[in-house]
């Protein structure tokens, strides 16, 4: 018996708000892991494993993400193979660097606030809607933050009324930034960051990005021991999605095997990576 006298909680009654976040901080508060404090005196950088290197960029097609799979807890890789890049909903993705559990529950609480949204209000949140809800939820982990279990995750989507791709960054407090062009979050974020910058055109097709991108991840691998490179020996490559107008694509394996396979024999030739060309140099 409720308090209402009903069969079900109030806040199952309660209307007002399309998120999900908030029915369920209303409903179970204590599933929050946010609601969750640690004692101040552990020393949480080794409770966790972290995630580390996200990189995207826009082309004339939208806008892609790529993520490395290796996860670290101090000096000790704890997983070679974990996935940082997932679908948020039908036209964007989202991409996690930071303490691995908080960020995968993260994800999953995102991906239910768009689909709890949808369905009270019958439409999709507009991509500006979804960035920002993205960013109420990090603003929600700032306690764990504070204590060094933080999650800082990366967005991008195709903006179905702008008709082009986005990218969003955001910092542990919530502060949401579009970037233009490329961006990079995690260890590696740096080295990938650098190394976009140099490769990166204009109006890139869907596969000179896709390239590009896993040049970055490759490139930060080489000076990040907390970044994976691709492994052939045991078939673990970066997960890659495209976001376009037809919607979210994420890369099967037998499609990343060309890409990775082009790449490292490049790299046996030139362990250093593609040439830039020098553009208008006299």
């Amino acid at each position: 018996m409720t308090s209402g006298g009903g069969l079900l909680p109030a806040a199952y009654l309660r209307s007002g708000s399309p998120s999900f976040a908030d029915f369920l901080a209303d409903l179970a508060p204590d599933v929050l892991s946010a609601r969750l404090l640690l004692n101040s005196s552990v020393d949480s950088s080794t409770l966790a494993p972290h995630g580390t290197t996200i990189v995207a960029l826009r082309g004339n097609f939208g806008a892609i993400m790529a993520g490395d799979r290796r996860a670290t807890m101090g000096n000790v890789i704890s997983q070679r193979d974990i996935e940082k890049v997932f679908q948020a909903d039908e036209h964007s993705t989202i991409g996690i660097a930071g303490a691995a559990g908080i960020a995968i529950e993260l994800v999953r609480l995102f991906q239910v606030e768009l689909e709890h949204y949808e369905k009270i209000e019958g439409m999709q949140l507009s991509l500006d809607g979804k960035a920002n809800r993205l960013s109420a939820l990090l603003r929600g982990n700032l306690g764990m933050a504070m204590q060094g279990l933080a999650v800082v995750p990366m967005f991008a989507g195709y903006d179905l009324d702008r008709e082009r791709g986005r990218i969003f960054s955001y910092d542990v407090t919530g502060g949401r930034y579009e970037e233009y062009d490329y961006h990079a979050v995690g260890s590696g974020g740096f080295f990938a960051k650098n190394s976009m910058k140099k490769m990166y055109r204009e109006n890139m097709s869907a596969e000179q990005a896709i390239t590009v991108a896993l040049e970055a991840l490759y490139d930060a691998a080489d000076d990040d021991s907390a970044t994976g490179g691709p492994d052939l020996a045991r078939g673990i490559f970066p997960v890659v999605a495209v976001n376009d107008a037809s919607g979210v694509r994420m890369l099967h394996e037998d499609e990343l095997t060309s890409y990775v396979t082009t790449i490292v024999q490049a790299r046996q030739r030139r362990p250093d990576g593609p040439l830039v060309p020098m553009e208008d140099a006299q």
